[in-house]
C-alpha cells in the first residue's frame, strides 16, 4: 500500500512540474492525456478559458476491450480529425505525469499521422 501512495505522489510531483511549464492557447491547445489500466482519453483544452475544445477516449458502455496501441493510434488518428474540424493544427502535448511510450506513445504518433503539429 504504501509503495502504491509513493507512486501516486510521484506521478503527482511530475504532473505539476509538466503543468508549470505547459499551458494552452486559443492558438495552440494543450492536449491532455490520461491513461488508466484498461482505457486512455485525450483532451483538447483551452487553459486561457478552461474550456474543453475537443476529447475522445476508448471507453464506451457496454464494451470491455482493453485500450492496445493499435487502438490509441486509431484514438490518435480520431482526435485530429476532430481538431481538423474545428480548424486547430498546431497542439501542446502534456503527458499528465505519465511516461512517454507504449498506448501513450501510440497516441501521440496517430495524432501526428493525423496531421497534428507538436
Amino acid at each position: 500500500m504504501a509503495k502504491e501512495l509513493e507512486k501516486i505522489r510521484l506521478r503527482a510531483k511530475r504532473k505539476m512540474r509538466i503543468r508549470s511549464k505547459v499551458s494552452g492557447t486559443a492558438e495552440r491547445p494543450r492536449l491532455s492525456v490520461f491513461r488508466s489500466a484498461k482505457h486512455i482519453f485525450a483532451q483538447v483544452i483551452n487553459d486561457l478559458t478552461g474550456e474543453t475544445l475537443v476529447s475522445v477516449g476508448s471507453f464506451k458502455k457496454g464494451e470491455t476491450k482493453r485500450a492496445n496501441k493499435p487502438r490509441c493510434t486509431e484514438l490518435g488518428r480520431q482526435l485530429a480529425e476532430r481538431c481538423k474540424a474545428k480548424n486547430i493544427t498546431t497542439i501542446v502535448f502534456d503527458k499528465n505525469g505519465f511516461a512517454y511510450h507504449g498506448r501513450l506513445k501510440a497516441l501521440a504518433d496517430g495524432a501526428r499521422e493525423g496531421g497534428m503539429k507538436f
